[in-house]
C-alpha cells in the first residue's frame, strides 16, 4: 500500500476503456488521451480541435469518469501563492510517484514514470482534465529549458508580446481586445513559456483557451454571443467596479469567435508589458520602458511557480514551498524590451501602443 502503483491499480480496476483516443500534436511532442467515457473524449476533442493530430503519442494520459476516489491517505495541502486564499491542491509523494487531489472536487491525479491518470467526476470537472493535459505539456516545455510566466501572449507577424499583471489586472481582456486586429494571433491566456534560442527569446503558448469573466465579454463586441440576451442585460446593469469583480467563468473558442488561423504555437518575444494600472486612478494611462533589474516587483508579476504537477527532468517532483529564483527570469529577458502600464485602466490606449510596437518591431512604444 506504500506506492503509487498500488493506488493506480485500485483506481483503474473495473473500468473498461472506450474505443479510440484523441491525440494532440504539440510543439515537440504528441499527447494521447484515452478514457472510459466516449462523451468525455468527444468534449475534449472539441476543445482541443485546433491541435488534433494522428500518429503515435509520446505520452499517454488516461481520464477515468467515476465517483471521487476514496483513498485512505493523509494528503498534504499545497501552499498557494501569497495573493490566493483557500485550499486548492493537496498531494502525497511516494518513492515511485505523486498523487494529487483537488480539494473542492475530489478529483485525483496520478503522476509517475508509468502512469498519468485523472480519476473522478471528469465530465463535471472537465476543465480540471484540460488543465491536467496542459500540465503534461507544461512539464515537457520546462524540461526543455523554458521558464513559466504568469502572462497572456499574442503574436503579430511572428513578433510575440507577453502581457503580465497583478491578480485581476486585465491581461486576458487586453489580449482579447487586441485579437480583433487583422494578423494578431492568440498564443496563451495566462501561462506563457519563454526560452532562449541563440540570440532570440521564444514565447510558446499552451492549448488552454481563454477562460474569462463577464466584464471581458461586455467590453468586447466579438464575444457578446457567449452570453444569453437575458444574462447580458442583467450584467449590463451592474456598476463598473462590481462588473469587474464578477466571477463567472466562460471559455472562449478563439477560432469560432475570431476566425480560423487566429492561434499560434510560438513566436519571437518582441516585448513584455506589465499591467500596473489601477481602476481608481485619476491619472491617464501611461506606458513606459522599465528595467526589471531595478524593479523586482514587476519581474515578480511575470514569474509563476511550476506547481505540484511539474515533474523534474532529473526525476522527482517540484517541492512544496520551493522559492522561485528570479535570476533565470532576469537573465532571459535582459535584452527584451519590458514596459509598464500605469495610471488608469485604458484598454484602447494600451492596445494601440502594443500593436504599434509589434508592427514597427522596434524598441519604442
Amino acid at each position: 500500500m506504500n506506492s503509487v502503483e498500488f493506488y493506480t491499480q485500485k483506481l483503474i480496476q473495473d473500468h473498461a476503456l472506450a474505443e479510440g483516443q484523441i491525440v494532440l500534436g504539440l510543439k515537440g511532442m504528441r499527447i494521447g488521451v484515452r478514457s472510459n467515457s466516449s462523451v468525455l473524449l468527444e468534449k475534449l476533442g472539441i476543445y482541443f480541435a485546433h491541435t488534433l493530430d494522428v500518429g503515435p503519442a509520446d505520452l499517454e494520459l488516461l481520464a477515468l469518469e467515476t465517483d471521487p476516489p476514496e483513498l485512505d491517505l493523509d494528503f498534504i495541502g499545497w501552499r498557494r501563492e501569497t495573493n490566493k486564499s483557500g485550499r486548492k491542491d493537496s498531494y502525497i509523494d511516494f518513492a515511485d510517484g505523486r498523487l494529487i487531489r483537488k480539494v473542492r472536487t475530489g478529483m485525483v491525479f496520478v503522476l509517475s514514470a508509468d502512469h498519468n491518470i485523472a480519476a473522478g467526476p471528469c465530465l463535471q470537472n472537465n476543465n480540471q482534465v484540460i488543465n491536467f493535459i496542459n500540465a503534461a505539456y507544461m512539464t515537457h516545455l520546462q524540461q526543455h529549458n523554458a521558464l513559466i510566466c504568469h502572462a497572456s501572449g499574442l503574436a503579430l507577424y511572428g513578433q510575440g508580446l507577453g502581457i503580465a499583471g497583478f491578480s485581476g489586472g486585465g491581461k486576458s481582456t487586453l489580449m482579447l481586445h487586441m485579437l480583433k486586429e487583422d494578423g494578431v494571433q492568440f498564443l496563451s491566456n495566462d501561462r506563457l513559456f519563454i526560452n532562449r534560442n541563440g540570440e532570440d527569446v521564444i514565447a510558446t503558448g499552451i492549448p488552454k483557451l481563454p477562460r474569462i469573466n463577464p466584464g471581458t465579454i461586455l467590453n468586447n463586441d466579438m464575444l457578446t454571443a457567449i452570453l444569453t440576451a437575458e444574462r447580458h442585460a442583467q450584467l449590463s446593469q451592474l456598476p463598473p467596479l462590481e462588473l469587474w469583480d464578477c466571477e463567472e467563468k466562460y471559455d472562449v473558442d478563439v477560432e469560432a469567435f475570431f476566425g480560423e488561423g487566429k492561434i499560434a504555437t510560438s513566436a519571437q518575444l518582441s516585448a513584455f508589458l506589465v499591467l500596473n494600472w489601477r481602476r481608481d486612478s485619476d491619472q491617464q494611462c501611461a506606458i513606459n520602458a522599465v528595467n526589471v533589474s531595478e524593479r523586482p516587483d514587476l519581474l515578480n508579476a511575470m514569474m509563476k511557480s511550476p506547481g505540484p504537477f511539474y515533474q523534474l527532468k532529473a526525476g522527482g517532483f517540484y517541492k512544496n514551498n520551493t522559492p522561485l529564483d528570479a535570476k533565470p527570469y532576469r537573465d532571459i529577458v535582459a535584452n527584451v524590451p519590458i514596459f509598464e502600464a500605469t495610471g488608469a485602466v485604458d484598454f484602447d490606449h494600451a492596445a494601440d501602443q502594443c500593436l504599434n510596437h509589434l508592427k514597427r518591431q522596434d524598441l519604442l512604444l
